[in-house]
C-alpha cells in the first residue's frame, strides 16, 4: 500500500535545488568535504524546501552557512528541540531560516529545511563535514559521496517519528534536476601513486616534485545518478603516521578545542609464521539479504548479474573454502527469515552438498529488509565450545532502525565477530560500517563494477586469522603533558588493517618534544609489540579536521552509552550537547540553525511545502526504491512492480543454455575435503575429453590425487588473476594431497603441465 502524497512529479514541477558544488580536501587518511547547494524558488508563493540526503556514517558535519541574495548567515549548533522551535518561530514571523538535523533512526541521514524563500529568490547553502577514509582490499583509501538515499525499510510497528528517513522523495536516476561538480585537493606524508573513480575524472595534477600534493576533479557534465567514489593510492600506505594538530586559538586551554589533538594511524604487522597458520575452528554464519531489492542488477549496464545471483556465487566460494572441522549455517532474511539448518552443522561433504543445493534455489523473495529479528534469533542460540562465532552479513542495507540494530550487535559483541558487506549504490554506511565496528569485524562495500567475491574472500582471510586478544595502548609523554584518549579502546586488530586513534594532549613540556605510543597484544599465544614515536610540536594549520574527528569519535561513544542507559545515566546527554556546541560537530541531540533577519514581514499567503528528490536507481523494470511522504509521515517502500515476476530475473531464454564461468564450474566440483574426482565434468572445464585426461596419469598414482593436481595446475596456469578468490580452496587441496603421502608428486605436476600446456612449478603449488 503506497500513499503518494507530497511526491515531486517529474512532469514540469519546478524543484528548487539547481546545483551542487563539492570541494574535497584530503590529508592522508582523513578528508574535509565542503558542499554548496544552490536553490531557487520558481513558485508564485513563499516556499519551504526539505532536502533529505545521506552522508557517510562516520562523517561529522562541522560547518553550515546560508546565503540569501548577498547576505550570508553562519549557523550555530544548538540543542535540537531549541533549534527546531527557533526555526518555526522565524518562519511564522516572516524571516528566512535554515535547519540541519541528523535523522533520529540513522546517523548517516540528514534533513535540511530551507524555510520561507520569497518568490523568485535564490539561496545557497554551504555544508562542511569531516570523515575518515576507509581502507580497501587493494590498500586504496575510499571516499564516497552518496547520491542515493534508498528509502530505508522500516519494520512494521516501528515509529518513524520525525526522523529524516520519513521524508524522502525519489525520482528516476536519469531525471535528477540538479547537477554536480567536484574538485579534490590531496596531500599525504607519502607520495600519491594514483587516484581512481567510478565516474570520469580529469587528469591528476601534481603540485610538487615529491608527488605528495595533487588536485583532481570530476569531468564536466556529471549527473548525480550514483554514488561518487574516489579511491586514493599512496606509496608506503602501511607506514604508521601521527599528526598533532594545534589548538584553536580562541578556545579555552584544557577544553577539547583548546588543546592540541593527536591522530595516530597504526598498521599492525603480524609475524609471517602466524599468518600462514589458518585456524580450522569456528562457527561461520552467513546471513544473506533476500528482500525484493536484491533482484536489482549489481551495476547499471547490460549483462550485469543481479545481486542475489552474485550472492549465490559468493556462497559457493565460501562453502568450498571453509576448513574441515568447523561448523556453519546460512540464514536468509527479508520481512521474515529462514535458516538452512535448525542449528549450525559440522562441515562435511554431506552438509556442504545439502547447503549448495539450497543455495542454488535461493531467490530474492522475502519482501522487505528486516534485519533485527534474524540477529535476535542468532544471538539466542548458544555459542559452540572452542568454535568462535563469525558472522558474515550481506545486504543492500536499507533499514530504518539502524540505531536499534547497532545497539543489539554491541550488546552481543563479546560473543562473535561480524564481517559486513554493503551491496550496490545506497547501502547504508552507518549500518554496514557500524555493525562491523561494534562486533570487531571488517566492513566492505561492493559498488559499480566491483565483484563481490574478492572482497568477501579477503574478509574470510581475516576471519580465519588467529584472533588478536589482550590489546593495550600505552602513551609515553613528558610528565608535564597528560593524555586523554578520545577513541574507545581498540577491540580488534587484523593484519594490514589500519586503526585510527585520537587523543587530547593537555599541558606543555619545557624540554622534551617527543612522545610515543606502544600497542601490545597477544597473537596465537605470542606477545607482540608495535611502537610509534611522534613529535609533540603541532603541524601547521590543518583546519581543525583532527579535532573535529576526535570530537565526533567521543560523541559517538557517548551517544551509544546514553542509548544503553536509556537516558537514565545523569549528564551523558548534556556532555554530548556541550561537546557538540563547543566543537561545532553534529550529534543526535543537536542541530544547526541559521536565521536571516531580513525585513521580517509576517508571511502573506500559504507557505508551500516541497520535498527535493534524491535519485532513485530504477533498474530492469523494477521500481524497488520509491519512497513517499504520506500524510502520516511514514516512509513506505514499493517493493516491486506487480507484473515483475521472479522468472524475469533468473531464467535465461529457454533456447540458450546459460554460460557458466569455468572457474566457478571447477570450484563447484571440489569435495569438502579439498580433493577433486576424475570425472567428465572436470574434463569439460579443462577443455579435454575424459580419455585425454585419464591417459597421461602416472601409473602408480591414485585417480583422485591426479585429478586434484590437474585442478591446481589449471588454477595456477590460467586463473592467477583471480587467486584471491580460490586461495583457500587451493590450500585445502594441497593439505589433502600431502595427507595422501604420494611419492611421485613431481611426476604428476610435470604430466599435468604437459597435458594442459602450462609451466607451473611444484613449489608454486605449495607441494
Amino acid at each position: 500500500m503506497v500513499n503518494c502524497c507530497g511526491l515531486v512529479t517529474v512532469k514540469n514541477e519546478p524543484v528548487p535545488l539547481k546545483s551542487i558544488v563539492v570541494e574535497v580536501s584530503v590529508q592522508g587518511h582523513v578528508a574535509t568535504v565542503s558542499s554548496t547547494l544552490q536553490y531557487e524558488n520558481q513558485e508564485q508563493s513563499p516556499l519551504e524546501a526539505i532536502f533529505v540526503f545521506p552522508l557517510p556514517g562516520e562523517a561529522a558535519v562541522c560547518r553550515f552557512s546560508a546565503k540569501i541574495g548577498q547576505t550570508e548567515v553562519v549557523a550555530e549548533v544548538q540543542e535540537k528541540q531549541k533549534a527546531q522551535e527557533q526555526y518555526d518561530d522565524a518562519l511564522s514571523s516572516g524571516q528566512q531560516a535554515f535547519l540541519l538535523e541528523e535523522s533520529d533512526e540513522s546517523p548517516d541521514v540528514f534533513k535540511l529545511s530551507v524555510g520561507s524563500l520569497p518568490p523568485g529568490e535564490k539561496a545557497s547553502v554551504s555544508l562542511d563535514y569531516v570523515t575518515e577514509l576507509a581502507v580497501q582490499a587493494d590498500d586504496g583509501l575510499r571516499l564516497c559521496l552518496p547520491a542515493v538515499l534508498n528509502p530505508r525499510y522500516l519494520p512494521q510497528g516501528s515509529d518513524s517519528g520525525s526522523g529524516g528517513s520519513a521524508q524522502v522523495s525519489s525520482v528516476p536516476a536519469g531525471s535528477v534536476p540538479y547537477s554536480l561538480s567536484l574538485s579534490a585537493h590531496v596531500s599525504s606524508p607519502h607520495p600519491i601513486s594514483r587516484v581512481e573513480s567510478n565516474c570520469p575524472l580529469d587528469p591528476l595534477n601534481y603540485l610538487n616534485t615529491e608527488k605528495t600534493q595533487a588536485t583532481v576533479s570530476l569531468a564536466a557534465g556529471h549527473q548525480f545518478d550514483r554514488d561518487v567514489e574516489l579511491l586514493l593510492y599512496y606509496q608506503d600506505t602501511y607506514q604508521p603516521t601521527a599528526i598533532v594538530e594545534a589548538a584553536q586559538a580562541s578556545a579555552k586551554p584544557g577544553s577539547l578545542m583548546g588543546d592540541p589533538v593527536v591522530m595516530l594511524s597504526l598498521y599492525p604487522e603480524f609475524p609471517k609464521d602466524v599468518m600462514s597458520s589458518m585456524t580450522s575452528h569456528g562457527e561461520f554464519l552467513f546471513v544473506v539479504d533476500r528482500s525484493g531489492s536484491m533482484e536489482c542488477p549489481m551495476h547499471l549496464g547490460s549483462g550485469s548479474q543481479d545481486r542475489i545471483g552474485s550472492a549465490r556465487d559468493t556462497l559457493l566460494l565460501l562453502l568450498k573454502s571453509l576448513p574441515m572441522g568447523c561448523y556453519f549455517n546460512i540464514i536468509g532474511f527479508g520481512s521474515s527469515y529462514e535458516s538452512f539448518f535448525p542449528k549450525s552443522v559440522e562441515y562435511s561433504q554431506k552438509t556442504m552438498d545439502e547447503a549448495l543445493q539450497k543455495v542454488k534455489e535461493m531467490r530474492a523473495d522475502l519482501g522487505g529488509t528486516e534485519i533485527l529479528q534474524p540477529l535476535k534469533h542468532i544471538y539466542s542460540q548458544p555459542c559452540l565450545p572452542d568454535q568462535p562465532r563469525q558472522l558474515f552479513l550481506f545486504t543492500d542495507g536499507e533499514v530504518g532502525n539502524t540505531k536499534e540494530v547497532l545497539d543489539l550487535v554491541k550488546t552481543n559483541a563479546g560473543s562473535h565477530r561480524c564481517f559486513s558487506f554493503g551491496i550496490g549504490e545506497g547501502a547504508s554506511t552507518a549500518l554496514i560500517s557500524g555493525v562491523a565496528k561494534q562486533a570487531r569485524g571488517h566492513a566492505q562495500f561492493i559498488t559499480g563494477q566491483d565483484r563481490m567475491q574478492p572482497k568477501v574472500m579477503q574478509s574470510l582471510r581475516f576471519a580465519l586469522q588467529p584472533a588478536v586478544v589482550d590489546i593495550s595502548v600505552k602513551w609515553n609523554v613528558p610528565k608535564e603533558v597528560s593524555v586523554t584518549p578520545l577513541s574507545p579502546p581498540i577491540r580488534v586488530v587484523f593484519q594490514g588493517q589500519r586503526a585510527l586513534l585520537y587523543a587530547q594532549l593537555t599541558g606543555e613540556s619545557s624540554g622534551d618534544t617527543e612522545g610515543s605510543v606502544t600497542v601490545k597484544y597477544s597473537l596465537a599465544k605470542q606477545p607482540v609489540e608495535n611502537q610509534l614515536s611522534f613529535s609533540l610540536k603541532p603541524t601547521e594549520n590543518t583546519g581543525m579536521t583532527v579535532h573535529r574527528l576526535g570530537a565526533r569519535t567521543l560523541i559517538q561513544s557517548l551517544e551509544v552509552e546514553e542509548r544503553e542507559q536509556d537516558g537514565e545515566k545523569e549528564g551523558v546527554k548534556e556532555k554530548v550537547i556541550e561537546l557538540s556546541v563547543q566543537s561545532g560537530v553534529s550529534s543526535a541531540f543537536t542541530a544547526f540553525i541559521a536565521v536571516h533577519k531580513g525585513d521580517g514581514e509576517a508571511l502573506h499567503g500559504p507557505l508551500l511545502h516541497r520535498h527535493v528528490p534524491t535519485p532513485m536507481l530504477k533498474l530492469r523494470g523494477c521500481s524497488l526504491t520509491v519512497g513517499f511522504f504520506s500524510k502520516q509521515g511514514a516512509c513506505e517502500v514499493l517493493e516491486c512492480d506487480e507484473d515483475c515476476d521472479e522468472e524475469d530475473f533468473d531464467s535465461p531464454a529457454p533456447t540458450s543454455k546459460p554460460v557458466r564461468d569455468p572457474l566457478l564450474q571447477l570450484i563447484s566440483l571440489q569435495k569438502a575435503s579439498g580433493s577433486w574426482v576424475l570425472e567428465a565434468a572436470l574434463a569439460e572445464v579443462l577443455v579435454k575429453t575424459e580419455e585425454e585426461v585419464s591417459k597421461p596419469k602416472p601409473a602408480q598414482v591414485d585417480q583422485e590425487v591426479w585429478a586434484t593436481v590437474l585442478a591446481l595446475v589449471w588454477l595456477y596456469g590460467f586463473k592467477m588473476e583471480a587467486q584471491e578468490e580460490w586461495q583457500f580452496l587451493a590450500m585445502k587441496a594441497v593439505s589433502w594431497i600431502q595427507a595422501q603421502k604420494v611419492a611421485s608428486v613431481s611426476e604428476c605436476v610435470q604430466a599435468g603441465n604437459t597435458l594442459l600446456g602450462c609451466q607451473v612449478q611444484k613449489d608454486t603449488l605449495g607441494l
